[in-house]
């Protein structure tokens, strides 16, 4: 045996005698002798709090959806002809146009050689040339300032200003972001500290949209659940929040207090008396407020208005205006714009710490900026087209055929809904979503739980297979125990819409008399 041979057994006998005195097994050899090495990422090993992250939205329903359109394309049989998927607040995948004016400014700005096309109206150009004056080398391709374009600061604040009757908005409190997630996370990261019964706890509501309890999840942080009333259109009720802030001041520090008007999943919109019982509320209580505002447009319901927390924070006099802390959040992707796939969106903060908006500013740094396309969008939803410019009729045109359709939409899926036995559906009265409640009979329940499913994923899964239709279980958003839904957008088209809607009817009535 040479001398290289000889190390390389002495490497081997090495190895097997220090994983046995760790108590691990004995390192398997291949055939050639060579000790394979152990992958250092494991399930076993990576960070346990990602294990805990779930995002019903996109979760094992959404995948299978996707295997199934394989199947189809691929000459399967099917009893559905596609999969229409109702899971998602994707508006320009269900159907949506976008904005002309929008979509023109883009372009002008990815390729500037456009300005000089006779058929974009002079309008779009300005802008397009503005944009492009406040990018780093006439680019979007450029990076931005972190904190975001400092023209399209002004611009933001501008549209706050004007949407909230003149409370002043300072420019250095906005930071734009990468879709109103980015915001919202990057909030919750400075927010959470501590540990044990010291540890950062954060009320959201439940039903909630998957984003927070995800967040909470994966940055270690006590979620604190409490209830809107189904009983009364998902109302907000402040002894409801005593309850859970009560209870969750035994294991945690509750520091932050989230709200999403108008709601996600539910779609109610907060009353103006709502809103100032929860400033209030946080103020008492010593809370910082979130308020997830990216519907503000999507409001539908008769005598429903959308209210900022910030106006209504101001409104309240500088003995709240002064003291509550207060982070708003806004995006490109719903409304009547629908844009997702840019990402684009901005926050804006009240009353924070200097010391730690200097933090703030240091943290989305890192990042170094969010999407130059996205910060450009997000300049034209705040500064659209004037009365007088070439494109405003158009605009105008566009953006109420849009909002007007989803108005309709909403209260159809009202109407069909509530014409099926064992399931209810409250007002549609904002946002893009029904949380409809639905009657499980006990036999589905107990085959669902016997299969270890929840059982309004077991519900939602059959639907899946029998119909193509793609909802989301109502256990992914959280509901009272006992209690089962299902989540489904109002974005498809009407004529697609009536389908899907009549295909649930369909379902429901077959499913719940099987399982009778």
């Amino acid at each position: 045996m040479n001398h290289g041979t000889t190390l390389l057994w002495k490497r081997r006998a090495l190895s097997s005698l220090s994983a046995t005195r760790r108590g691990l097994p004995k390192p398997k050899m291949s055939e050639n002798g060579v000790v394979p090495r152990a992958k250092v990422l494991t399930i076993d090993t990576m960070n346990p709090t990602v294990k805990n992250v779930e995002y019903a939205v996109r979760g094992p329903i959404v995948a299978r959806a996707v295997e199934l359109e394989k199947e189809l394309s691929e000459g399967m049989k099917k009893p559905f002809a596609e999969v229409i998927k109702a899971n998602i607040g994707d508006a320009h995948a269900m159907g949506q146009q976008p904005i002309t004016f929008f979509r023109q400014v883009l372009a002008l700005c990815s390729y500037p050689e456009l300005l000089n096309d006779s058929t974009f109206p002079e309008d779009a150009k300005s802008r397009a040339r503005r944009i492009l004056q406040s990018c780093g080398g006439n680019s979007m391709g450029s990076y931005s300032a972190s904190q975001g374009i400092d023209s399209v600061r002004q611009d933001v604040a501008r549209y706050i200003e004007r949407r909230d009757g003149g409370v002043p908005c300072d420019p250095d409190d906005i930071y734009l972001t990468t879709g109103a997630s980015d915001g919202i996370m990057t909030m919750l990261k400075l927010l959470v500290c501590g540990e044990g019964v010291t540890r950062t706890g954060v009320m959201i509501s439940i039903p909630q949209y998957p984003l927070y309890s995800a967040a909470l999840a994966e940055l270690g942080a006590v979620q604190i659940n409490y209830y809107l009333n189904e009983e009364k259109c998902w109302s907000l009720d402040i002894s409801e929040l005593q309850r859970a802030l009560d209870e969750a001041r035994h294991h945690c520090n509750p520091r932050a207090l989230c709200i999403i008007n108008p709601g996600n999943p539910t779609g109610q919109v907060q009353s103006r008396e709502c809103i100032e019982d929860v400033i209030r509320f946080a103020a008492k209580e010593g809370l910082f407020l979130m308020a997830d505002e990216v519907y503000q447009d999507n409001v539908y319901a008769d005598g429903c208005q959308f209210h900022s927390f910030k106006k209504v924070l101001f409104e309240m006099g500088p003995e709240y205006s002064d003291t509550v802390e207060l982070a708003s959040f806004h995006s490109t992707s719903k409304c009547y714009m629908g844009e997702c796939g840019f990402r684009g969106g901005y926050m804006e903060i009240i009353n924070m710490d200097d010391e730690v908006k200097a933090q703030l500013t240091k943290l989305v740094s890192v990042r170094l900026c969010p999407p130059v396309p996205g910060q450009a969008l997000m300049d034209l939803v705040v500064n659209p087209p004037q009365p007088g410019e070439p494109s405003y009729d158009n605009f105008i045109k566009e953006r109420t055929a849009t909002l007007s359709a989803l108005a309709e939409k909403a209260k159809l899926t009202e109407q069909i809904l509530n014409t099926v036995h064992g399931i209810s559906c409250n007002p549609v009265q904002g946002a893009m979503y029904s949380f409809p409640r639905i009657i499980i009979p006990e036999k589905a329940v107990k085959e669902a739980t016997d299969k270890g499913q929840q059982p309004d994923m077991f519900y939602c899964m059959k639907m899946l297979e029998e119909t193509g239709i793609c909802l989301v279980p109502g256990s992914g958003f959280g509901q009272k125990d006992g209690t089962y839904h299902f989540r489904m957008t109002i974005l498809p088209p009407r004529d697609k819409l009536q389908i899907l809607l009549n295909k649930v009817k369909e379902f429901h009535q077959k499913f719940t008399k099987h399982y009778s």
